[in-house]
């Protein structure tokens, strides 16, 4: 049996410490977190901040309590100064000043990631927000209680700050939503399927601004009160900066591990790093990208997290269970607009050299006699022309088409050609599909055009 210090609580370290309360006796868990909670779904912020939930208690799955009364030994609101990997020792500070000192059998760093903030001129005004921690949510909560903030400007146009956008104007707030790109959501969806969601947002009420780069914040009386970027100047009461993430590697950053460009740890399909008994999951470590033959890459996904604390969990007590890879599946629903993508765009397949092929394909969902409600879906196959093989599809429509992400997710992972998918069996009948539903005949147009 051993000693397992986990660094970082949230979807990653939890899952860890869980898989091995679950399945593994007799170990010794000790535990360390910044916060003052764990858990914490920041995918259900924005519906928050925008009321479409009246609390956030539900934001919650796991406390630091029922850890405890299983036999860890759990430090929050506690940060981890340093470890020394040779001794393996683990040296942190209590929020009271006490120090704690730990050894480890093994170590499972879960440190996650932190937010992207450029040092912009004027930076430090009130009403400056970042999103990311339950704290930040809070006080994004309270302030929109002030109706003196009317406009709220939102500085980047991924999943997160699109989402925000949204929740501001569920408030009443007249929103602007910036992004340097010439789109939104441009790391997941291609061109088409961005302007469809602008297309949305716009119709809505929320005045898009894409290719705009922010060059400093002015204020008044100490808040911000203009918003500045290379082509315009916006009146604000409020700003969110959501620009992006990258792995908060201070614990690792200069002690001899394998690393990514950007810091995240190499990690093999067993999430061990290059360092004997140091396994890492969740946003500090690399992933496999099953999209992109197998290559390391980084991608953030709660999902990716959660399977990761999964497999280091068995890892750690023995037990070799190695990790799938992932093919970065994720969605988004604004205004009831609903996206999904998996695998790599088109240009992403294009920027990593495969010989890409698009197959489009619009339908309605349910057999065109059906005369109640029958959304149009939007569908996009990216294929490899040379192997045929699926590299991502991308979805659209008001109709919840999810299951259909998931299929092409494991069309990816598995190798799956565009000629098997479309003669795939998949079943008909008139209140859920057509006979050549939008899976198939997208899959079936890429065979005869390929």
């Amino acid at each position: 049996m051993s000693k397992i210090v986990v660094v970082g609580a949230n979807h990653a370290g939890t899952a860890a410490i869980n898989t091995i309360l679950d399945n593994y006796e007799g170990n010794e868990i000790v535990a360390f977190e910044a916060n003052s909670n764990i858990s914490f779904l920041g995918c259900g912020m924005a519906l928050w901040i925008g009321g479409q939930i009246s609390k956030p208690d539900g934001l919650f799955y796991q406390t630091r309590e029922q850890f405890e009364e299983r036999g860890v030994t759990f430090h929050t609101e506690c940060h981890v100064d340093s470890i020394d990997y040779d001794a393996k020792r683990v040296f942190a500070t209590e929020k009271d000043g006490t120090k704690v000192e730990e050894t480890y059998d093994k170590l499972i760093l879960a440190t996650g990631s932190l937010p992207i903030f450029p040092p912009f001129e004027g930076r430090d005004l009130e009403n400056i927000q970042q999103v990311k921690l339950f704290q930040n949510a809070v006080e994004v909560v309270e302030k929109l209680k002030d109706p003196a903030i009317k406009r709220v400007a939102v500085v980047g146009a991924g999943y997160i700050g699109v989402e925000l956008a949204e929740a501001f104007q569920r408030h009443g707030r007249e929103v602007t939503l910036i992004d340097m790109a010439p789109c939104c959501m441009g790391a997941n969806f291609d061109r088409e399927f961005n302007e469809l969601m602008a297309k949305n947002m716009a119709e809505h009420g929320i005045d898009v601004r894409f290719g705009e780069a922010v060059q400093r914040f002015e204020g008044e009386d100490g808040k911000v009160a203009r918003l500045v970027t290379d082509k315009a100047s916006y009146d604000v009461d409020m700003v969110c900066v959501c620009i992006g993430f990258r792995p908060n590697d201070e614990l690792f950053r200069d002690a001899g591990f394998e690393t990514l460009p950007n810091g995240a740890l190499l990690v093999d399909h067993k999430q061990q790093t290059s360092r004997p008994d140091v396994y890492a999951v969740g946003d500090c470590a690399s992933v496999f990208n099953n999209a992109d033959d197998g290559k390391p890459a980084y991608i953030a996904l709660a999902t990716n997290a959660v399977r990761s604390g999964i497999v280091a969990g068995h890892n750690v007590c023995g037990n070799p269970v190695e990790g799938l890879g992932v093919q970065g599946s994720s969605a988004i629903c604004i205004f009831g607009f609903k996206m999904a993508a998996t695998g790599l765009s088109a240009e992403r397949a294009e920027a990593a050299g495969y010989d890409v092929g698009i197959s489009d394909f619009t339908a309605v969902q349910k057999a065109t006699f059906v005369e109640d409600e029958n959304p149009e879906v939007k569908i996009r196959i990216v294929y490899d022309k040379t192997t045929r093989k699926v590299l991502g599809a991308q979805m659209a429509s008001t109709y919840d088409m999810s299951a259909g992400i998931h299929m092409f997710s494991l069309a990816i992972q598995e190798g799956i050609t565009i000629d098997r998918l479309a003669l795939l069996d998949i079943f008909f009948l008139p209140h859920f599909n057509q006979p050549y539903n939008y899976y198939t005949m997208a899959a079936y147009q890429a065979m005869l055009e390929g």
